[in-house]
């Protein structure tokens, strides 16, 4: 029997074990899309205690915490972090087969050193006592625990209306590590929304743009996305709740929309799609100027209980999967960019498991030759992001295109502790291509697996990234 989290862990192998300990483990992480806060970077925040580091920004840790009983209170309420803690080490030994029992104690054991300690009510008061002690030291600030997971790049995720003077501080800062934006306009584009008539005023005010057209739009946010671009900025991200299946269209009528909506009208469903669509190709077409990556993240159902959402917000752990129709709009989307050679390399993800297979097929569509995996099938994303859903993704691509060009894994985490989960994805990657090896589905060629292995774990993203 293997020790729980012992050294081989998912290395069932001799292929496996040398993949990992003398390829993959200990590579730099290139963390290309997170949404970890850059002011408390440029800050460099400290805390004081694990339960405000461990549980504060987690919403994966938040769900199973309701889903084990508990109120609010002890989730997200007026409870002391202790109580939280306690309320998250009772719900820690009802999480075996879900991959925050395997993500936390990672979390625990690489950063502070609790190797062995499985979590739980019993051991609650070892593992506070022994976090709380360290916390104090200069590892366990913000910049610190980067640095101690070999962190090479952290890739922000930013509003066009953001300040960025975190990311301009950091600029002049001695960091051992790069920390970028990322371009996230969702909001310039979901004119269907609840304030969007309110968000264009501010984004008029910051860029310096008076917006009363279509073009208007276009130049305001070009313009944001020049600065992003002056601080570093490698990619774009587009969260596509709905990704529509708009026609090409007139600047007249993309005007008459945008002015209907400005008016206070409400949008036909062809409206939204046509003016969505026109959005997505005229930023493709700026991030392709610029040499940027577009990421497009398809499918979440956002916000689905009411009650949760009125009390916290977004992104506090009411979302789920959508299982909408996507491949006519996609392709049709990125063809539309391809027809005048305007298309961006892009990593594509979806919600839904189901279309791994069609993303595959869609990313093969669009390679010119131009990039090596110019149009990526992204990694497995959210509620896929663990053994199952990786394993499905990544064969999927080996099967359908090159995962040797696959750019690899991302935390898209708030947590500082979430990078452990690179590890996990390098030890099944490593399982995955040993076990291949081994029933001679490839040659015993360890030159060429392990460099595979360093491929899609580290240098594929480098390449893009840095």
């Amino acid at each position: 029997m293997q020790p729980f989290l012992g050294p081989d862990f998912l290395l069932n192998s001799d292929a496996a074990h040398k993949l990992y300990h003398e390829h993959a483990a200990d590579l730099p992480i290139v963390d290309y899309h997170n949404h970890l806060p850059p002011q408390e970077i440029a800050e460099d925040r400290k805390w004081d205690n694990i339960g405000e580091l461990w549980l504060g920004h987690d919403h994966y840790k938040w769900r199973l915490m309701r889903w084990a009983g508990f109120s609010e209170d002890r989730i997200t309420g007026e409870a002391s972090w202790r109580q939280k803690f306690d309320a998250f080490a009772q719900t820690m030994p009802q999480c075996v087969g879900n991959p925050m029992f395997h993500w936390s104690h990672l979390e625990l054991w690489r950063y502070f050193g609790l190797e062995g300690t499985v979590f739980s009510p019993e051991t609650a008061d070892k593992c506070w006592d022994a976090a709380n002690a360290q916390l104090g030291r200069p590892e366990f600030s913000a910049r610190g625990l980067l640095e101690r997971m070999n962190v090479e790049l952290v890739g922000t995720t930013d509003d066009p209306t953001d300040t960025l003077e975190h990311h301009a501080a950091m600029l002049d800062a001695d960091l051992s590590f790069k920390v970028v934006p990322s371009f996230r306009p969702d909001k310039a584009i979901k004119i269907e929304a609840d304030g969007f008539t309110a968000y264009l005023e501010n984004l008029s005010a910051v860029s310096g743009v008076s917006i009363n057209g279509f073009e208007d739009l276009v130049d305001a946010l070009v313009k944001r996305l020049d600065r992003f671009v002056e601080l570093g900025c490698r990619a774009s991200d587009h969260g596509l709740d709905i990704l529509r299946a708009g026609k090409e269209t007139t600047a007249s009528r993309l005007d008459a929309i945008l002015k209907k909506r400005l008016g206070g009208s409400a949008l036909e469903e062809d409206e939204i799609a046509d003016f969505q669509n026109a959005m997505l190709v005229e930023l493709g077409r700026a991030y392709a100027s610029r040499d940027l990556v577009m990421q497009l993240h398809i499918g979440p159902l956002r916000n689905t209980r009411t009650r949760l959402f009125d009390a916290l917000g977004p992104d506090t752990g009411g979302d789920s999967m959508n299982d909408l129709a996507i491949a006519g709009a996609l392709n049709a989307l990125l063809d539309r960019l391809d027809r005048t050679d305007e298309l961006p390399r892009t990593i594509l993800y979806c919600l839904d498991p189901t279309k791994n297979a069609m993303l595959a097929a869609t990313a093969g569509n669009f390679q010119d030759g131009s990039v090596p995996g110019k149009v990526q099938a992204g990694a497995a994303w959210w509620f896929n992001d663990q053994l199952d859903g990786m394993e499905h993704q990544l064969t999927q691509l080996a099967q359908m295109g090159l995962l040797s060009r696959f750019v690899g894994m991302l935390t898209d985490s708030r947590s500082f502790l979430s990078f452990p989960r690179h590890e996990y994805y390098r030890r099944l990657v490593c399982r995955m291509v040993g076990g291949w090896m081994e029933e001679g589905a490839m040659p015993p060629d360890y030159d060429l697996a392990g460099g595979l292995i360093e491929d899609i774990c580290y240098r594929n993203a480098k390449r893009w990234f840095l």
